[in-house]
Formats: C-alpha cells, sequence, structure tokens
C-alpha cells in the first residue's frame, strides 16, 4: 500500500522528479494551481484543463512523441504534478512516490490494473467501455457473412441469457467467446452524397460455444434485450485499453457529427458520438477535434445565407474505424447538432 504524501518539500528528497519542457506563458491557465495531487477519478484531460487553456495540448508540454503518444507518462493516484515557475519560464514536475504497481485478473480476456493504483486513464473509462469490448460498426454485408443464430431445440421465439442455442458456420479457431448482433442503421456520409460508408450494429449480447460442430451449441451468457432467430455472431474483441494522449491529428481533418448515441436529439458534454472519418483519413484514438456549428439565416428578401461557423465545443476520439470513429464531447457551448462540422483545434 502507497504511503500518503504529507508534506511535498519533507518528501522531495526521497522522491523522484521528472522535469517536462517549460510551459509557453499563453497556454497557461491564469488560474493554474500550483500543484495537483492526483486522486482517483482523475483523468490526463482533467488534469490537463487544469493547467493549461488548450487541454489537448498536454502532450505538447510534456514532450511526448508518436510512440510515447500511445503509452503517456504513468500517473498514478498519489503522485503530485507541481506547477514550478522559473527563470526560463514555467515548468511542470510530475514527483512521484512508491513504483510498485500490482495487477488483477479480471477475465481471461480483460487485464486491467486494480483501482486504488491504477495509472489514470486519458478520460473516464466507464463512459466509454461498452464501446471499446462491442464492434459496433460493421461494413455493408458484414454481419450477412458472420454465423447464423438458428434457435433452440424447443423452438424459443425470443431467447435470453441461460438459454442454450444453436448456431451455423461457428468456426473453432476463433475461439468461444462470441458476440450477437442485429443489423442497425446505416451511416450515410453527407460529404459523399450520403454514400454508406457503414452499418451500426445492434449489441444483443454474448454467448460461450459449448460444442462446435458444423451446427455448433451455444450458451447464452449475456443479453441486453431480446434475441431472435437470424441474429448474427461476431467474435468477441480482446479488452482495448485507450489511454492514448490527448493530441491533435497531425493531418488535416475536416468531417461531420453522423449520429448521436442513445436516440437522444440534443448533444452535449458527455455524449457519444459518431464521426464520418476514420484510420483511412489519418483519425487515430487520443486526436481532439474542435465541433464547428453551421448555421444560416434567412435575409429579409428571403433568401438564405450561410453564416461564419462558431466552434462550438471539443471531442475526444476513442475508438477508430476504417472509415467511421467514435468520439466523447468534453466540452459544449451552446448547441450541437448532427451534421456539424469536426476540425483540427
Amino acid at each position: 500500500m502507497r504511503k500518503p504524501i504529507i508534506s511535498i518539500i519533507i518528501c522531495l528528497s526521497l522522491l523522484s522528479i521528472r522535469p517536462v519542457y517549460a510551459v509557453d506563458d499563453n497556454l497557461l491557465r491564469a488560474d493554474a494551481p500550483v500543484r495537483h495531487i492526483v486522486v482517483e477519478g482523475d483523468t490526463l484531460w482533467g488534469i490537463a484543463a487544469r493547467f493549461l487553456h488548450d487541454p489537448w495540448r498536454w502532450s505538447e508540454v510534456w514532450g511526448l512523441n508518436r510512440d510515447q503518444l500511445k503509452n503517456p507518462h504513468r500517473i498514478y493516484p498519489g503522485d503530485v504534478i507541481v506547477l514550478e515557475k522559473t527563470l526560463k519560464g514555467n515548468r511542470l514536475h510530475l514527483i512521484k512516490g512508491d513504483e510498485e504497481r500490482r495487477t488483477i485478473k479480471l477475465s481471461p480476456s480483460v487485464r486491467i490494473e486494480s483501482v486504488d493504483s491504477a495509472a489514470i486513464p486519458s478520460i473516464t473509462a466507464s463512459v466509454i467501455e461498452p464501446f471499446l469490448t462491442q464492434p459496433l460498426v460493421i461494413e455493408k454485408d458484414g454481419l450477412l457473412r458472420a454465423p447464423i443464430l438458428l434457435g433452440t431445440s424447443d423452438n424459443r421465439v425470443v431467447m435470453s441469457t441461460g438459454n442454450t442455442v444453436y448456431v451455423s458456420n461457428i468456426p473453432h479457431e476463433l475461439g468461444k467467446a462470441w458476440q450477437i448482433f442485429r443489423p442497425g442503421k446505416a451511416l450515410k456520409d453527407p460529404d459523399m452524397n450520403n454514400q454508406v460508408i457503414g452499418y451500426e450494429a445492434e449489441y444483443l449480447g454474448n454467448a460461450s460455444i459449448a460444442a462446435f460442430g458444423e451446427i455448433s451449441t451455444a450458451v447464452i451468457t449475456h443479453s441486453t434485450q431480446e434475441i431472435l432467430k437470424g441474429d448474427r455472431l461476431v467474435p468477441a474483441p480482446g479488452f482495448i485499453f485507450n489511454n492514448y494522449a490527448p493530441h491533435a491529428p497531425i493531418v488535416p481533418i475536416s468531417g461531420r457529427i453522423l449520429s448521436v448515441y442513445g436516440g437522444v436529439t440534443e448533444i452535449a458534454k458527455g455524449s457519444i458520438i459518431t464521426l464520418n472519418k476514420g484510420a483511412r483519413d489519418g483519425l487515430e484514438m487520443g486526436n481532439v477535434l474542435a465541433i464547428h456549428r453551421r448555421s444560416q439565416t434567412r435575409m429579409p428578401d428571403g433568401k438564405m445565407i450561410v453564416l461564419p461557423e462558431e466552434r462550438s465545443g471539443l471531442v475526444f476520439v476513442f475508438r477508430v474505424f476504417d472509415k467511421v470513429s467514435y468520439a466523447l464531447v468534453v466540452q459544449s457551448k451552446g448547441s450541437i447538432l448532427i451534421q456539424d462540422a469536426v476540425k483540427n483545434p
């Protein structure tokens, strides 16, 4: 168990101090704290916002290179971030105590660190966890090629947790852990004449294969809603631990908001949104994009004119597919609408 930090001054000689690059005064908030003790529930984004006007420039302050963006400074509860004013400008220090870290294994495919000693994540993990363990975006006709749920031996119409079911065309080399999906709405790109760039699959639950064969036997281990004959199975992905440092894209990005998760119409801080840009466009996990509101007004003569775009928020990209990405709205000002623009901050 880590000992609490009682006094920064007394403990400095006992702790490892890692100096970091000087902070441009224009980046630093006027109300930035002299020090911040990291606590459980903190995120890289939240801490960055305490010190900087532009939290996505956190990686610049710490001088992270491309590889380090994917595995940034591991900051733990009890560590202290100190803002030091020097003759050469402001500088951040990371003061670390006990370096011992322990891990616990939660399942055969998921390994994360214990709550009291785990490195803090980039953004709140509980908000995005379902999106890290489910495919969600399927290419056109992707589910049509997937194994199909045939039903039960007693011809149940609706299936749920605990039911034994039969599935065709399950390849044994892909393992026993599968997820059940149903084709959802098409994702259409408004910048490409509404061309379909993917489908948002509807997650129904999990299944474990009990016996492989031409027709395999499976048990539904978890269900979120009714499961029906004809639903499809997709191999369960491993846990994607997203700890990318917040940073701006290295290439120009100009995209749109396609949809908002949960069937709501209002988009605000904390909303999960789908973007029409992905890996093929140079987008990656950890990228921060600015939302720009597109609006127009009617002139007295009845003519509609387009108004200049107005920045209305920031999003943090946490899951990237080829043509589509998922992002969390981390900052919002005013209304945010579907088809609003997203660009480099």
